[in-house]
């Protein structure tokens, strides 16, 4: 790409509207995180999920250094330190448990569970930040959970897997993590949310992973690396979707990654998704979508009205 056609991208880029922006960084953010999967399912062969997270929090920690240096240590000072401690904590629960479940589940079911996230925070709302849920919402929550019941079959020991419970704590886990970062002020930067959750983060998972170390191939430290990477990217473009579009607009095109992640599982490992997952998968997907659209609705109404000229 010529030095010329550089401007010319970024003048396009900011002539996109917020959420049309919002909406291309959470398609990349599918994008990326569905070929990260990959790589952790690959990984999970082998090597243990501990040992895994800490390479993701490490090489993601170096690969954001240089923006750091770049922006300048101003740019991820901070007064919320038990915030972004937290933050690693549960960050590394989310994790190990996503990890574990890649590794011993089909991506397509592992992918549809995750979208439980709305699910969690609805009760994480009023709970912590305090927020009136009505009727529709809790209807369309415990629906969602059906859904949930439906794909994981906890009655039928032959469908039951720990892997499901694994991706519903990762789901949990994460719901909660959002649910913290609303509470941050706007000075909170990007670059300094990754920093911090990069510094905790690697600091806690070494013990962790020397416990479990195994000596990778050259393959698989290849692989390792693309995680660490790939999960910086993904992280990065997922909180970008966010700081740029409203949640509501943005948040259904994360639900693409579902056909992502079928068709790697399909092209790569031949896996086939079950029709529970899938009607498990469609109830789970129509909920959250309800969800995000009341809440749309409710951000509207509560908005001041526009003076008249």
């Amino acid at each position: 790409m010529s030095d010329a056609a550089v401007p010319t991208l970024r003048a396009r880029w900011r002539r996109l509207s917020g959420n049309s922006r919002g909406a291309l960084w959470m398609l990349a953010s599918g994008v990326v995180f569905s070929v990260m999967a990959l790589a952790i399912k690959l990984l999970g062969q082998r090597l243990d999920n501990l040992q895994i997270g800490f390479f993701r929090v490490v090489v993601g920690f170096a690969a954001v250094l240089p923006f750091v240096a770049r922006a300048g240590l101003a740019r991820v000072r901070t007064r919320h330190l038990h915030v972004h401690a937290i933050r690693a904590v549960f960050g590394l629960l989310a994790m190990y448990c996503s990890y574990y479940a890649i590794a011993h589940m089909p991506l397509a079911d592992y992918t549809a569970l995750s979208f439980t996230k709305p699910l969690f925070a609805t009760f994480l709302a009023v709970v912590i930040l305090h927020e009136v849920v009505r009727w529709r919402r809790w209807t369309a929550t415990a629906i969602g959970f059906l859904g949930v019941i439906v794909m994981v079959r906890p009655g039928a020991t032959t469908a039951f897997q720990p892997a499901a419970l694994a991706a519903l704590v990762e789901a949990f886990s994460i719901a909660f993590l959002v649910t913290l970062v609303k509470r941050l002020p706007p000075q909170e930067t990007t670059t300094g949310m990754l920093f911090h959750f990069g510094l905790f983060a690697s600091v806690l998972s070494l013990g962790p992973a020397i416990y479990a170390w195994q000596w990778p191939t050259a393959f698989e430290w290849l692989l390792l690396i693309g995680v660490g990477v790939l999960g910086a990217m993904a992280q990065s473009f997922w909180i970008r979707s966010f700081r740029a579009g409203d949640a509501s607009v943005v948040a259904p095109f994360d639900y693409l990654r579902l056909l992502f992640a079928g068709f790697i599982g399909f092209a790569v490992f031949s896996e086939l998704p079950t029709l529970w997952t899938l009607i498990g998968a469609g109830v789970i997907v129509t909920s959250t979508l309800y969800i995000a659209h009341r809440e749309a609705q409710l951000s509207r109404k509560s908005r001041p009205a526009a003076p008249r000229r």
